[in-house]
This record gives C-alpha cells, sequence and structure tokens, in this order.
C-alpha cells in the first residue's frame, strides 16, 4: 500500500512543481492586482500541498515521529513567515518571498530524506536566519550612508579571508572553514556579501582607469586569497561577478574581455598548480575510468540522475546516499533521483525565475550604489547556482559549491537568506519611493484642479 501511495504521489508532486512553476513565471505579465494576489494564493498552497505530501510520505517509509514533529514545526515556521514578512513590508516581492520559502521547502523535505539531524539542524538555522532577516529591509531603508565604506567593507572582507587562509581547517581539499566555540562555519559565504557592497560602493563613484586599477587589485587580492585557499568555486563566483559590476559601472567592454582573457590564464595556472583542481578535471573529462577512486562522486551522481528518469523513483525509493557529499555539493543528484527530472528542470527554471526578478529590480533602482548591489548578488547567485548543477550533471567539473537554499549548510543557507532579503530590501526601498513619489503627483493635481 505504501508503496502504491509513493508512486501516485511522486506524479501529484511534479504536476504541483510544474503548476508552481508556470505561475512564477505567469505572474509577470499580470497588470490586475486581483489576478496577481489570487496567484500568490495558490502558490502558497502549492507550497503546503508539496510540503505536506513528501513528509507524509517520508513518515509512511520509517514510522518516525520524529518526522510529524520536525514537519509540524516547519509547517509553523512557513506560516509564519509567510503572514509576518507580508506584514511587516506591505510593499514587497512577494515572488521572491515564495520563491525563497518554496526552495527552503525543498531542501527540508530532501535533507529529511537523506539525514533527519542534518534536516533539524538546518531548521534551526533557517529559522534564525528568517528571524534575523526581517529587520534587513529595514536598514536598508534607513542606512543610505551604506555607499560611504566602500573601502571599509574590502578590509573586513580581506582580513576575513586571511583569518581562514591561516587558521582555518580543510575540507575536501579547500581550507576554506574555520572553527570557533565548537562552532564550524565557512566565512567566505558571507564575505560575497560584503564584497558587492564593496565594490557598488567603490565603482558608483569614480570611473577614471588609475582608480578603476586601484579598485580591481583590491578585488583580486578577494580571488588570490581564495585560490591559495583552494576554494576555486568561492574565486570563480567573487571573479565572475566583479567583472559583470565592472563592465556595468563603466560601460568598458574591453575591461570585461580583458578581465575573461585574465580569468582564462589563471585558470591554466590553477590547474597546473594545484593536484586537486587536475583530479576534479579527469574525473570530469572521464569519470568511468576513474570509477574506482577520483571519478567515483561524478559517476554515481550521474547513475543517479539516470535512474530517476523523467519520473523519478518516488521519494525513499532511490540510492541518494552512495553519492559522496550528496546533503550539500550533490543535492541535486538527489533530488534528480527520486522526485525526476521534471521536478528538477522546474527547479532550474524557478532558480531562473529569481533571477528575472532581481535583474528586474536592479534595473527600476535609480541609485548607482543600490542598482550595482542588486545586479552584483544577482550575479552572484545565478552563478552560484549554474556551478553548482553544472558540476552534479558533469557540465563542467565540480567545484565544491553549495545549490543556495536547499543544500545542507548553515553558512550557506544563513548567506543565501541574506541575500533574498538585501533584494527585497532594496525592492521595497524603490517601491515605497515610487509610492511617495505617486502622492506627491496626485497633492500636486489636487492642488491644480483647487486652484482652477
Amino acid at each position: 500500500m505504501v508503496n502504491l501511495i509513493v508512486e501516485i504521489s511522486k506524479y501529484i508532486i511534479i504536476i504541483l512543481m510544474a503548476v508552481y512553476t508556470y505561475y512564477a513565471f505567469r505572474v509577470f505579465g499580470f497588470k490586475d492586482k486581483v489576478k496577481i494576489n489570487r496567484t500568490y494564493r495558490k502558490m502558497s498552497q502549492i507550497i503546503f500541498m508539496f510540503h505536506f505530501i513528501c513528509y507524509l510520505i517520508l513518515f509512511l517509509n520509517t514510522h518516525n515521529l520524529k518526522v510529524l514533529i520536525l514537519y509540524s514545526m516547519q509547517l509553523a515556521v512557513l506560516i509564519f513567515a509567510l503572514i509576518l514578512y507580508q506584514w511587516v513590508y506591505v510593499n514587497l516581492s512577494k515572488l521572491i518571498l515564495h520563491n525563497m520559502l518554496f526552495m527552503i521547502t525543498i531542501g527540508f523535505v530532501m535533507l529529511t530524506r537523506l539525514s533527519y539531524d542534518d534536516s533539524l539542524r538546518q531548521f534551526y538555522i533557517v529559522v534564525g536566519a528568517l528571524v534575523l532577516c526581517l529587520i534587513i529591509p529595514i536598514l536598508i531603508d534607513k542606512m543610505w550612508y551604506l555607499v560611504k565604506f566602500g573601502w571599509v567593507y574590502g578590509i573586513i572582507g580581506v582580513f576575513l579571508l586571511l583569518s581562514v587562509l591561516f587558521f582555518g581547517v580543510e575540507n575536501y581539499g579547500a581550507t576554506n572553514w574555520i572553527i570557533i566555540g565548537g562552532i564550524t562555519f565557512q566565512p567566505s559565504e558571507f564575505v560575497k556579501i560584503v564584497f558587492v557592497f564593496c565594490m557598488a560602493s567603490l565603482l558608483a563613484k569614480r570611473k577614471d582607469f588609475r582608480y578603476i586599477v586601484v579598485v580591481t587589485v583590491l578585488a583580486a587580492m578577494h580571488v588570490l586569497i581564495l585560490v591559495l585557499e583552494k576554494d576555486l568555486g568561492g574565486a570563480l563566483i567573487f571573479f565572475i561577478t566583479y567583472l559583470v559590476m565592472l563592465f556595468v559601472a563603466t560601460s568598458q567592454p574591453l575591461y570585461f574581455f580583458s578581465g575573461l582573457i585574465a580569468g582564462c590564464g589563471a585558470s591554466y595556472l590553477a590547474y597546473h598548480t594545484f593536484n586537486h583542481v587536475r583530479v576534479r578535471v579527469a574525473a570530469w573529462r572521464n569519470p568511468w575510468a576513474l570509477i574506482d577512486k577520483e571519478g567515483y562522486q561524478v559517476s554515481q551522481s550521474l547513475f543517479a540522475i539516470g535512474t530517476g528518469g523523467w519520473f523519478g523513483m518516488g521519494l525513499s525509493k532511490g540510492l541518494p546516499t552512495s553519492i559522496p557529499v550528496v546533503e550539500s555539493d550533490f543535492i541535486f543528484s538527489a533530488i534528480s533521483e527520486e522526485l525526476g527530472g521534471i521536478f528538477a528542470l522546474c527547479l532550474v527554471l524557478i532558480c531562473l525565475s529569481c533571477f528575472i526578478m532581481f535583474i528586474n529590480i536592479a534595473m527600476k533602482l535609480k541609485d548607482k550604489f543600490y542598482k550595482l548591489v542588486a545586479l552584483g548578488l544577482s550575479i552572484m547567485y545565478i552563478f552560484q547556482v549554474f556551478l553548482s548543477i553544472g558540476g552534479v550533471i558533469k557540465f563542467i567539473p565540480s567545484t565544491g559549491v553549495t545549490l543556495p537554499l536547499i543544500s545542507s549548510g548553515g553558512s550557506s543557507i544563513l548567506s543565501s537568506i541574506i541575500l533574498f532579503s538585501v533584494i527585497q530590501g532594496l525592492y521595497v526601498k524603490e517601491q515605497d519611493r515610487n509610492d511617495v513619489s505617486e502622492k506627491k503627483k496626485r497633492r500636486k493635481a489636487r492642488t491644480e484642479e483647487q486652484s482652477e
């Protein structure tokens, strides 16, 4: 009976995911506020239905009451976040909020499937992050002087990265973790956001050649330290984000293409300098020849994706735990195996929906500093998604990058929620400004009518 329920549920889950994805894009074309709000209510219902069905399946397969307790706590937090965020910020982007909560929910489901302890730890971190990030839009709106501290942001970022270089611990070939008081975290996840504020502040001020060279040296210091830590995935994210921000700030294609050429040269040097880079490239080129060792992770990932097919094996019916580090770097493989290729493809489209909304926000912002912040965070987000999924499906060599909001990892989930909240704050700030402008226009129009 349980097998039958699992078999039926996987098709229901795919339908829910497909409908949600359709709404995530369809809402861009709506002008009528009534239709928009009705669509968001449907998206909320889909999130809760997906959450309920998945945890029902997990409970039927494990008969573990802890799963039901965890489901109840998660449900309360999702309802709390959905209601409270919209109550605190009347003008917030409901698309960003719904997509963020849905991806967090997908992460909850897959982590509970893979490791109850990891899921419980992720839940506590998400709760803390959601409460903390309630104040971020307020800070963005009130702290207009954030633009003044570009060099301070840069110094803080370099200091944090250097602290990891000298005092960090190695994990999977990269020294990007630090332990304080028994708590392990990844400073580079938070430096990413500080880095964007730093570059946005500096590039918004001037764009003469000498100044750009100095700013580029500061950006290169961040990237170089990450390379020395062997965190090449992080270095790539910082590098591409800076290149795009530089191009948009200066409108100079020469800077962009020069950077790409320099990046290609740096990649060549990294390949010949670091052994673990050569290992990952070899595993990418032909994982089957190295399946007993270096290529085992990629091979198992491809097996999982191929086994799942378009419709998946069904939740708890696959073997995702055979993939090393599946709960973090390779969680997309587990999703593809058990929930199916259609579900996985829809997940990619939801990430793309977030990116489109982020870029729309960046384009509408008038202030150059905030525009560059929104752009930098948008590029940072989508490029991390590309690196994570690209490494899992063997499109590019694996870089050890997590899938934002879904993968296990306290630093990753916290920094991702902060990223979404900062962009949410920028959106609220712009909407509030538009509301004030509209009120002034109406007041002026009334004054003119009365004078006539």
